[in-house]
């Protein structure tokens, strides 16, 4: 039998923990400020055309920047604004709640998209190449992650798309 590492689980368990309550507590107070309970949320049409306008570049760009070379100029500089575009896209979700009409459970991706990128900023200025691969990586995955969610029946884009 295998013994637990706790050391290499306890920082990626704090995080969940961490973007967890920061979700909850972004939900509870988007139902509690200035709402009453028959009002209804409209997204905004500016947020879902920029989200759209960061995301979709996001998504081929990370792949690029994740699968080519490393550490040369042209990787940092595609680094930069694949970094910039999700930070938009992150804050940006949070006025897209058309299915609840408050922050949902998706959002839980923007949260951790907030939290892994200055990490995986703050690991490469220190050196720490492998805790930025891992936050890199993490991140995009999420953004693919959350892509697949944003595509379900019933969810606007996925709506928008398949009918």
């Amino acid at each position: 039998m295998t013994a637990i590492n706790l050391r290499a689980i306890a920082k990626p368990l704090a995080l969940l923990i961490l973007a967890t309550a920061i979700t909850g507590l972004m939900i509870a107070a988007s139902k509690a400020i200035g709402r009453s309970p028959q009002d209804s949320y409209v997204t905004p049409q500016w947020a879902i055309t920029l989200h759209l306008l960061t995301v979709i570049p996001a998504l081929p760009l990370g792949g690029y920047v994740i699968f080519s070379s490393k550490g040369d100029a042209l990787h940092m500089l595609l680094g930069k604004i694949w970094a910039a575009l999700m930070l938009i896209t992150a804050i940006d979700s949070f006025w897209i709640r058309e299915v609840t009409g408050h922050i949902g459970p998706i959002h839980i991706f923007s949260v951790v998209t907030l939290i892994s990128l200055p990490m995986g900023i703050y690991a490469i200025h220190k050196g720490n190449v492998e805790g930025h691969r891992r936050a890199m990586r993490g991140t995009f995955i999420g953004l693919c992650v959350a892509g697949l969610f944003a595509l379900m029946p019933g969810r606007m884009l996925g709506s928008l798309i398949f009918g």
